[in-house]
């Protein structure tokens, strides 16, 4: 898709500053300690009653249900880490990291450092082929390219993938974990190194004691495979809706800031619960525009952001969380079938 297709103005770049000070004069941008210390002790409340019930079911087939529980409640500690390594939590890199560090390598097994370098050349560069690292999902393809680049049973892979994408993110948690071991253990720059692999040795540790303490090693087995593949179908799921489907820009497309970060994000309709079920994710737009922004004051940015989209003329998508899905399932569709070539089959 060309810049000229999406509609950019290399001229409109004060456009965003506009933007910025209607957001910062409404205090939109004003952070919530308060709230989220009530988030905090809420989640972490949560995580002592699965633990007491773990323990006290003990050795029974019931204990999918908690593997379950756990999946959810280990998204929703993510969600707070994906917070605080945007420092929407406190003004202090400091405060931000500690809270970043438990609820990433001790809570959930994922490296905070590794993830928030990710994650920021993500929203540096959203969507850009050969520039975003979500665009580049191993066995997925998501461009023409680089689905013609795949041989043997990777391209049989994508010629399906849309019908096994859902399956996939049941593995997306594992794959977490192992790339912040990667990260971890590699040469990679990482601030808390030491802190960072303690953190993840604890984890580990105590997550892998406690179910096989606990629980026979076929239960363990079964609990263990619950857990991470509603962990990772929870985060993919929540995660997906927001750029797959969307315009896929190159180097090309020289947008303005407002246009790259909008053009290629999608919002997700809905109330308070789906609020809370996807982290604020779903206001993947203001999300994008203003990353510092904490997740309460999303919500509230909202219909301030659509108006000065409107009146600028710049496409403002917003859909249905099935909608969201589908979109993303037609695209990985679209791409599958384009990369069947005569005589392949």
């Amino acid at each position: 898709m060309s810049e000229t297709d999406l509609g950019a103005r290399s001229d409109r770049g004060s456009e965003y500053a506009h933007l910025s000070r209607l957001i910062r004069g409404a205090g939109l941008l004003d952070r919530h300690p308060r709230r989220y210390r009530t988030r905090s002790t809420v989640l972490l409340g949560c995580l002592v009653v699965i633990g007491v019930v773990f323990v006290r079911l003990g050795s029974s087939w019931w204990q999918a249900a908690t593997a379950a529980g756990a999946a959810v409640l280990m998204a929703q500690l993510a969600f707070l880490g994906h917070d605080a390594g945007h420092r929407q939590i406190f003004r202090s890199r400091r405060a931000n990291d500690v809270v970043g560090l438990i609820c990433g390598n001790l809570l959930t097994g994922i490296s905070y450092g590794w993830w928030v370098d990710k994650h920021n050349r993500h929203h540096a560069q959203p969507n850009t082929e050969g520039h975003d690292p979500d665009l580049v999902v191993a066995p997925l393809s998501f461009t023409a390219g680089q689905a013609a680049t795949q041989r043997g049973l990777r391209a049989l892979f994508v010629r399906h993938q849309a019908g096994l994408f859902f399956p996939l993110l049941m593995v997306e948690g594992l794959h977490l974990h192992a790339a912040s071991v990667r990260a971890v253990v590699g040469r990679g720059g990482l601030r808390h190194r030491p802190v960072e692999a303690g953190l993840l040795v604890l984890h580990f540790a105590g997550y892998l004691g406690a179910v096989f303490l606990v629980l026979s090693a076929p239960q363990a087995i079964v609990f263990i495979l619950v857990n991470q593949a509603l962990f990772g179908l929870y985060l993919g799921s929540s995660f997906a809706p927001n750029h797959k489907g969307m315009p896929i820009l190159t180097e090309a497309d020289n947008l303005d800031y407002l246009r790259r970060q909008v053009l290629t994000s999608r919002n997700v309709r809905g109330g308070r619960l789906l609020d809370a079920l996807l982290g604020g994710l779903n206001y993947q737009i203001e999300h994008h525009l203003f990353p510092s922004m904490p997740r309460p004051n999303l919500r509230h940015a909202q219909p301030l952001i659509r108006q000065f989209c409107t009146e600028n003329d710049i496409a403002y998508h917003e859909t249905t969380l099935i909608q969201s899905w589908a979109q993303g399932l037609a695209h990985l569709r679209a791409i599958g079938i384009a990369s069947t070539r005569p005589g392949d089959d």
